[in-house]
């Protein structure tokens, strides 16, 4: 057998290795519905060492994890996100980081166009472009506002990182809820991260 073949399949064992490990220890962050800080530190620090055999779910969540954690403590809302990142691996196995997909999201078809001067927007799940602060920054300094989902939002946005799931994860309520104004006003229009990004950058 060919070595660097050899070398090849180790790697992809560690790696699978890894991301077994990985599930595993979501599944007991997951638990009681919360992450400590110190759940944090030591996931931080097993993602550094998986990442010398690295698969794309072990990526995604050590950059995800050293954001949260850049400034050493894990505030409510990393804490919540990343609580929503664990249940996703915990309880969907499979690549972190795919994009929502309209074929099982409740995303609006067709793609409506996005105006951000002068309108409302609500961001749910966890997203690739940042926390939710910083979307909502990014939506203000663009002309419009962002807040908590009422029937005069305009558009609810959701994160990439939301899985076939989300109906399980503790953000589907409020994709249920957009979903039942929708029905009954027209809008919020509920959109993806990649289109809300894309009327950001125009």
């Amino acid at each position: 057998m060919d070595p660097t073949n050899t070398s090849k399949f180790r790697t992809k064992d560690l790696a699978d290795a890894n991301t077994d490990q990985l599930i595993g220890m979501s599944q007991m962050a997951v638990a009681d519905g919360r992450v400590t800080q110190d759940e944090a530190d030591v996931l931080q620090k097993f993602l550094v060492r998986a990442s010398t055999n690295p698969s794309p779910i072990i990526i995604n969540l050590l950059n995800r994890t050293n954001e949260f954690l850049a400034d050493g403590i894990l505030d409510d809302d990393e804490a919540k996100e990343l609580l929503e990142l664990l249940q996703s691996i915990a309880g969907a196995p499979g690549e972190l980081g795919e994009i929502a997909k309209p074929a099982t999201l409740p995303l609006c078809e067709p793609v409506p166009t996005i105006v951000l001067e002068g309108s409302s927007f609500c961001f749910t799940g966890t997203f690739e472009f940042g926390n939710r602060k910083q979307c909502e920054t990014a939506t203000k300094d663009s002309g419009g506002s962002a807040g908590s989902l009422n029937q005069k939002t305009d558009y609810l946005v959701i994160g990439s990182y939301v899985t076939d799931a989300w109906k399980h994860e503790t953000f589907g309520r409020k994709i249920e809820k957009a979903m039942g104004f929708r029905d009954k006003n027209g809008k919020p229009n509920i959109v993806s991260e990649a289109h809300w990004v894309t009327a950001l950058n125009q």
